[in-house]
């Protein structure tokens, strides 16, 4: 058996350490039985979904030098490597499902799953469609689909039993199936959901192993139900650990940064952030903690893996990156600082927005130097002025939380006309007025009051780094009371 892995992430936001974890592991069992890594693009989600997103998961795979063997830039023998490109396989798949009963259209309006809903949460029961459609006889289904009805394809679930799964950590995983609702396969607009999508690319494209965070456990009776409904062979399933915070709790943006464009923009080695991302529940047999790729691929085995959730600490990887910045020779440093931060076009980004506003070459490093570093500190001038005349410090820290979480972590497309359209909406619909929330933000990512233009100022830092900052800024506001 050729061995086949696959990561498949959705282009609806930064990519994620996460996604690059999985994709190791995946990448790493493929090279080590010398088969075949695919990337799919699972971009179903049309509201979500961007070509900006799917180019920078391109990237930042490419930056740790997982290079995937057929994919939507690279071509292959079973694609499309979109999911948006192939919604007729989708489509003429379910209706075989339909045909043997695995699957029946479902005419319910949206008026009446929401009052099902409601009505199931005051009597404080599951939420799940109740089957109401899935009696209906096959003819008057069919005469309703032909005359135009709205209507959404579902999975068929049984409505007792169990079902076991095996996975190749977790032993048998057993699912009560009267506990699993039936899931739309296919909504009405014709695109189908991650379940009817996963499962036939899956089998298409020919995956032995699918390995994926533990996330998509409750997913997997669904995903059987399906290989049976279609008569096919299922692969081997591997749900890897979540990433945790040291906390325990999941790895998330709120604590601690998850992109891999902020690691990469601050100055994080590649080599390294493979490194670490191979020890998140991965041991070498001689428990060494310093590897590279190749050897890691050498030594892998799924087996090896261990489900004691593993901690992504940032100061642990810190201290990884620095030893492998260590061995560099100068030369090979100042290559990497001109790839990065000291790259031509970093600096002609930067130029333009300080020339106006230095007499000498040497003022440019004391006035430019926030665009060089990773946090700021706030003197207390700059305390004063973070807080508004009028307004709290846990007013201020509320309000940054909420740019963070409403504004800055939904935007894509980070330049400055974007932003300042963005940053006077917000501004507008809290209650601030533009020049007060423009001075906090401006004062938060840059340290001080005054600095070139706000909004050309955020672009050229980048999204990571302000989203690092104002977060920063948020924690410098805890505890204060005015």
């Amino acid at each position: 058996m050729t061995v086949r892995t696959r990561i498949a992430p959705s282009p609806t936001g930064d990519p994620h350490v996460g996604t690059a974890y999985v994709a190791l592991f995946n990448y790493a069992l493929a090279r080590r039985h010398g088969g075949q890594f695919i990337l799919r693009i699972e971009d179903t989600d049309r509201e979500r979904s961007s070509a900006a997103s799917e180019a920078m998961i391109f990237e930042a795979l490419r930056w740790l030098g997982l290079e995937w063997d057929e994919g939507p830039d690279v071509g292959g023998p079973v694609g499309p490597y979109r999911q948006s490109e192939r919604t007729a396989i989708y489509r003429e798949h379910v209706e075989v499902l339909v045909e043997k009963g695995a699957a029946y259209p479902c005419f319910c309006t949206r008026e009446r799953l929401d009052a099902l809903r409601a009505e199931q949460k005051a009597q404080k029961l599951n939420f799940g469609y109740d089957g109401r459609c899935r009696g209906l006889p096959a003819d008057e289904a069919r005469k309703r689909q032909e005359a135009g009805e709205t209507h959404v394809i579902r999975l068929a679930m049984p409505d007792e039993g169990q079902v076991v799964v095996p996975d190749l950590l977790r032993g048998e995983i057993e699912f009560d199936n009267a506990q699993i609702d039936d899931q739309v396969l296919l909504k009405s607009d014709g695109f189908p959901t991650y379940h009817l999508a996963n499962v036939v690319d899956d089998h298409l494209m020919g995956i032995t192993h699918v390995i994926r965070a533990e996330e998509w456990l409750s997913s997997l009776p669904k995903h059987v139900r399906l290989y049976e409904g279609f008569g096919w062979e299922p692969p081997v399933f591997c749900h890897l650990p979540l990433l945790r915070n040291a906390d325990r709790s999941k790895i998330s943006k709120r604590k601690n940064p998850v992109s891999l464009n902020f690691y990469r923009g601050a100055g994080y080695l590649p080599e390294a952030m493979v490194n670490y991302l191979a020890l998140m529940g991965w041991a070498m047999p001689d428990e060494r903690e310093e590897f590279t790729l190749e050897e890691f691929i050498a030594e892998f085995s799924l087996e090896r893996v261990s489900l004691g959730g593993p901690v992504f600490d940032v100061e642990k990887l810190k201290w990884l990156n620095g030893k492998y910045l260590r061995r560099l020779a100068p030369p090979e440093i100042l290559d990497r600082l001109r790839a990065g931060p000291l790259s031509d076009e970093h600096l002609l980004e930067v130029l333009p927005l300080v020339q106006e506003r230095v007499d000498t070459l040497e003022d440019f490093f004391a006035y430019a130097g926030f665009f060089f570093t990773g946090d700021v500190t706030l003197d207390d001038e700059a305390l004063k002025a973070l807080v508004p005349k009028g307004r709290s410090a846990p007013e201020t820290a509320k309000l940054l939380r909420a740019l963070l979480e409403e504004e800055v972590d939904r935007v894509l497309d980070w330049n400055a006309g974007a932003l300042e359209e963005g940053l006077r909406r917000f501004a507008e619909a809290k209650g601030w007025t533009a020049k007060e929330l423009f001075m906090t933000v401006r004062v938060a990512t840059t340290g001080r009051k005054a600095s070139p233009p706000l909004f050309e100022t955020l672009a050229v830092l980048g999204k990571e780094t302000c989203r690092r900052r104002l977060r920063g800024a948020v924690e410098t506001l805890k505890g204060r009371k005015s």
